[in-house]
C-alpha cells in the first residue's frame, strides 16, 4: 500500500529486495508502478511528486522510477544518474523528443503512459535483477506461442482463442490487416488440433492467375485443358485428413466460390475434367485483409459461402495495437538476421528502441522484419542505431498525433481527445484530480480512458 500522503520519506528495507523510488505526483500511475515493483520482485522504498525529489531519497534506492510531465524534469533524471541511481523514466506527454532527451541524459529506459502493472512490470524487471546490465535488451521470446512472438494484451488473447477454437472441427475465418500473421495462425491452429500430424495445405488465392485456379483447388486429369499433360492433385485432395487454408479468400471469383461451397454441403469434389465425385475431408481455415461483409454487400463474396466459412472467427490485431511487443519481435528479429547473415549486431539502441515503438508500422510485422533484416545487413557495429533506420521511421512520433491547424487533415476523435487530456496531467504536474477539475470531467473518466488506451497498446 501506498502511504495516504506523498512524502519524501524512505520505508525499512527488506532484504533480497531491489529498492526502488518512485517519483510521480499522479496517485493512479503511483499505484500501478507499486504494482509493478512487486511483480518484478522489487520493493518501493519511497512514493514521492517531482517537486519532492531530493537526492537524499535518491541515495536510499538503486532504481528510480521518474516520471517525467515535461522537459523541466530531466533535471531529476540527471541528478539521480549522477548519484549511481538507475532511472527508468516514465512520461504521458507522448514526445519522442523527450524520450531521446532522458536517454541521454542516463535514464537506461523510457516507457510511455499509460502503462498496466503487467506492461511496467516486463520492462523494470530486467533492471531489478541483481547486477543486471544497464543495457541489457529486452528478452525476446522466440515462440511463445506457436510460432508467436509477444506478450501483449491483445496477443494474449488470441492465443486464448486459438487454443479454443483448434480442437473443433468447424471453418476458421481469420482476418487482420497485410502483414499481421494470418498464415502463422492458419499454422498455430492446425498444429493445436487433432489433425496436427497430417498436411497442412496453404493456398494464396490472390497470387494465382485465374484461369488456373480451380485446377489449382481440385486438381485436373490428364487432357482436362490445354496442358494439362498428366493428372495432378489439387489443394483439397492434398489436405486428406488435415487442414487446408486459404489465404486471400476475397480475391477468389464467384464461380469458384460456388463450387467450395458445394464442396462444404456436399463433402464431395470433382477435378477438372472428372466427372467422378470424390470424398473431401480437411478443415478450412481462411483468411482475408479486407473487410468481409463490405465484400459481401458489394456483392464481390458469396453471402451464403461467408456464413459458410464465417464460423469461428479470429481477429489479428495490427502491430501498432501490441505495445511492448514491437521491441521483443525486433530484438528476435536482430538476433535472428545477424546470426544469419554472420553480422556482430547484437542490440538495439535505446533511441532506435523508442523511435520502434513510435512508428504506427502500416505493413505490421512484415515491415518490421525488413526493417530490422536491412539494418542488419547495412548497418556496422554491435549496436543497431537510429541512423540504420529508413526516415519514415526517424521522423516517426507516439500514437498521439501533433496539433492539426484549422483546415488540416481530419484525425480521430480518440487522438484529438487523448492529447488533450495528456496535456491536461502535464500541466498540472501530472496531477490527475486537478487536471480532470480544469477539464470539467471526472476523474475517473481520465483513469478509465488511461486504462483503456494501455489495453490496446496505443
Amino acid at each position: 500500500m501506498l502511504p495516504s500522503k506523498q512524502l519524501d520519506v524512505v520505508r525499512p528495507h527488506q532484504a533480497g529486495r531491489t529498492r526502488v523510488l518512485l517519483v510521480d505526483a499522479d496517485p493512479a500511475s503511483l499505484r500501478v508502478a507499486t504494482s509493478a515493483v512487486a511483480t518484478a520482485g522489487g520493493e518501493v522504498v519511497a512514493a514521492i511528486p517531482p517537486h519532492h525529489a531530493s537526492l537524499g531519497a535518491a541515495r536510499e534506492a538503486t532504481v528510480a522510477i521518474v516520471d517525467l510531465p515535461g522537459r523541466e524534469a530531466l533535471a531529476i533524471v540527471e541528478r539521480f544518474v549522477e548519484a549511481g541511481v538507475t532511472v527508468v523514466a516514465t512520461s504521458g506527454a507522448g514526445s519522442v523528443a523527450l524520450a531521446v532527451e532522458a536517454m541521454r541524459r542516463g535514464a537506461v529506459d523510457f516507457v510511455l503512459k499509460p502503462y498496466t502493472p503487467d506492461s511496467l512490470a516486463q520492462r523494470i524487471a530486467p533492471r531489478l535483477e541483481p547486477d543486471a546490465p544497464e543495457e541489457a535488451p529486452p528478452t525476446a521470446h522466440i515462440g511463445d506461442f506457436c510460432g508467436f512472438v509477444g506478450s501483449s494484451l491483445a496477443m494474449r488473447a488470441l492465443y486464448a482463442e486459438i487454443e479454443r477454437v483448434a480442437p473443433s472441427r468447424a471453418a476458421v475465418f481469420v482476418t487482420g490487416e497485410s502483414g499481421s500473421g494470418k498464415e502463422l495462425c492458419a499454422e498455430a491452429i492446425h498444429s493445436l488440433s487433432g489433425r496436427g500430424a497430417k498436411p497442412l495445405v496453404a493456398l494464396n488465392c490472390g497470387a494465382i492467375p485465374r484461369e488456373l485456379m480451380e485446377s489449382e483447388v481440385f486438381g485436373h486429369v490428364r487432357g482436362a485443358f490445354t496442358g494439362a499433360t498428366e493428372d495432378r492433385v489439387g489443394a483439397v485432395e492434398a489436405a486428406a485428413g488435415g487442414t487446408l487454408f486459404l489465404d486471400e479468400i476475397g480475391e477468389m471469383e464467384l464461380g469458384l466460390q460456388a463450387k467450395l461451397l458445394r464442396v462444404l454441403q456436399t463433402g464431395e469434389f470433382r477435378r477438372v475434367g472428372d466427372p467422378r465425385a470424390r470424398q473431401a475431408d480437411m478443415r478450412i481455415v481462411c483468411a482475408t485483409h479486407r473487410d468481409p461483409l463490405a465484400e459481401v454487400a458489394a456483392g464481390r463474396f458469396r453471402q451464403d459461402l461467408f456464413y459458410r466459412l464465417h464460423v469461428l472467427p479470429l481477429r489479428l490485431p495490427p502491430l501498432r495495437a501490441r505495445g511492448e511487443d514491437v521491441t521483443t519481435l525486433a530484438t528476435a528479429f536482430l538476433r535472428r538476421f545477424a546470426e544469419e547473415e554472420g553480422r556482430p549486431m547484437r542490440r538495439i539502441s535505446a533511441g532506435a528502441a523508442i523511435r520502434l515503438a513510435a512508428y504506427s508500422w502500416p505493413g505490421n510485422v512484415r515491415e518490421l522484419q525488413n526493417v530490422i533484416r536491412r539494418a542488419v545487413v547495412l548497418g556496422e557495429g554491435p549496436e543497431l542505431t537510429e541512423a540504420m533506420l529508413p526516415p519514415e521511421i526517424v521522423g516517426s512520433s507516439p500514437s498521439a498525433a501533433p496539433a492539426l491547424d484549422e483546415g488540416g487533415a481530419i484525425e480521430p476523435f480518440w487522438i484529438a481527445e487523448r492529447r488533450i487530456i495528456e496535456r491536461a496531467v502535464a500541466a498540472f504536474d501530472g496531477n490527475t484530480a486537478k487536471a480532470a477539475a480544469a477539464l470539467e470531467i471526472s476523474p475517473s473518466t481520465i483513469y478509465r480512458k488511461r486504462e483503456r488506451w494501455a489495453e490496446l497498446g496505443v
